[in-house]
């Protein structure tokens, strides 16, 4: 049976939603239950500190990317939980203009479909009765959107919190909390967002703050009371395995792969063989891919290009077998990276890319892929949804491309991605083939 849920929303990203969810994981767990996280849209950094927090993977949610069986799927990971606590991402309604696989890539819509009552943190600093109104188109803007109520964040005095409590009660809306302004919940962040949840210096300390402040400041019953019972999912397979044995790079440099798709692999039999180019080791020999996700590799560029085993493991394994690379895997993979000073490092060289994160610019948005060339677990002419998050620039992609790439509206993007005899890569994240 699926549990309850709520989705955890706000108007804009910064208002601290991240907080409060990390927070409500923690204190509902630390009560005995059993909490499901879930993160709304194309975040592959959140959910590691879902889990952290709740002790139970969290998992992708995307209306855009996600076809109705995939979201199933991943729905049904909340199986035998007491409770799901979903996160959204940006703004509630923040999405894009042309429709995918069941929607737009809102977290409203996240929440329409789960049916998860919204509890909206609104940051009221700088405003006191004016916030309800905020409150109110948010609630009225989604027709049929399930809504339990309004954390207050960043109340300054006691006389703050009355004023604003008074609009809420004008506007018939619940106050779930109200948090106090403080400048120490703050998590970490660097240029892609939040660091990585294995890069905290205290994740487990800090989650814990999190949910003792939540406890002095929020109604926890009430916030429980008010989830709404989930819509029974409807079937559906995770995605299957590119190969039966990956050798998948994980480390500080490599850490960016969305949890549904490694679940998927292993459901379906397929070993998944860690190893770490950070610190110098090989692929598994007997590996049939070697698969190098997204992360930072410009903030580790001179370790990655003195890990010379690594390197000489990698050109052997591509003489014979196949070799992918996501976003920094894909840099990882090309001649060249410059790094924010401007210092070239030398990468593996097994495709001919050129990057330079000194010459930054943001890189942001769904992609549609349609293959031109085979990549791994996928033929020429499969239609792949993806996300692209990053600020490298590419200097030379002289290699064949690898596809046709377009961003949500359908307009083509420069980031073909590259192919060099078993080697591929690209700058998006693979998120789920498109079946339509």
């Amino acid at each position: 049976m699926m549990p309850p849920g709520l989705l955890v929303s706000a108007p804009s990203s910064g208002t601290g939603k991240t907080t409060v969810t990390l927070g409500l994981l923690r204190a509902f767990a630390e009560d005995g239950l059993t909490v499901q996280p879930f993160k709304s849209g194309p975040d592959y950094i959140d959910p590691a500190f879902h889990e952290a927090a709740a002790g139970r993977k969290s998992f992708n949610l995307d209306t855009w990317a996600m076809d109705e069986g995939l979201l199933s799927a991943i729905a049904g990971e909340g199986t035998g939980a007491d409770l799901v606590i979903g996160e959204g991402s940006m703004g509630l309604y923040d999405g894009v203009a042309t429709r995918g696989a069941t929607g737009f890539g809102s977290s409203a819509e996240t929440a329409r479909r789960m049916g998860w009552p919204v509890v909206l943190v609104l940051d009221v600093g700088g405003q006191a009765q004016s916030a309800a109104a905020t409150a109110l188109g948010f609630r009225e803007y989604g027709a049929g959107l399930p809504f339990a109520g309004v954390i207050l964040n960043r109340v300054a005095s006691p006389r703050h919190e009355r004023l604003t409590r008074l609009g809420m009660e004008k506007a018939g809306l619940r106050v779930l909390g109200v948090l106090p302004r403080r400048g120490d919940l703050a998590l970490p962040e660097r240029h892609l967002g939040l660091i990585q949840a294995v890069e905290h210096p205290d994740l487990d300390a800090a989650i814990s703050g999190y949910a003792s402040f939540l406890r002095e400041h929020v109604d926890l019953a009430a916030i429980r009371e008010a989830a709404g019972t989930a819509l029974v999912a409807r079937g559906g397979d995770l995605p299957r395995p590119p190969a039966q044995r990956i050798a998948l790079a994980q480390d500080a440099a490599f850490s960016f792969t969305y949890p549904h798709l490694l679940e998927g692999w292993r459901r379906a039999g397929a070993e998944v063989l860690p190893f770490s180019p950070l610190a110098d080791e090989a692929p598994d020999p007997d590996a049939d891919l070697v698969w190098l996700p997204g992360g930072y590799p410009e903030l580790h560029a001179g370790r990655l290009a003195a890990a010379e085993r690594f390197r000489a493991a990698l050109r052997h394994h591509a003489e014979t077998r196949p070799v992918h690379g996501e976003c920094g895997g894909y840099m990882a993979l090309g001649e060249g990276l410059t790094d924010k000073d401007g210092v070239r490092h030398r990468m593996a060289g097994l495709l001919g890319l050129e990057t330079s994160y000194e010459k930054r610019k943001f890189h942001l948005g769904y992609r549609r892929a349609v293959l031109k060339v085979p990549m791994p677990g996928f033929p020429e002419r499969a239609a792949l949804r993806g996300h692209e998050f990053h600020y490298s620039t590419i200097l030379a992609e002289p290699d064949e491309p690898l596809a046709f790439v377009a961003d949500a509206d359908g307009n083509p993007v420069p980031e073909t991605g590259s192919r060099r005899g078993n080697v591929t890569g690209t700058f998006f994240h693979l998120i789920a083939e498109d079946g339509a």
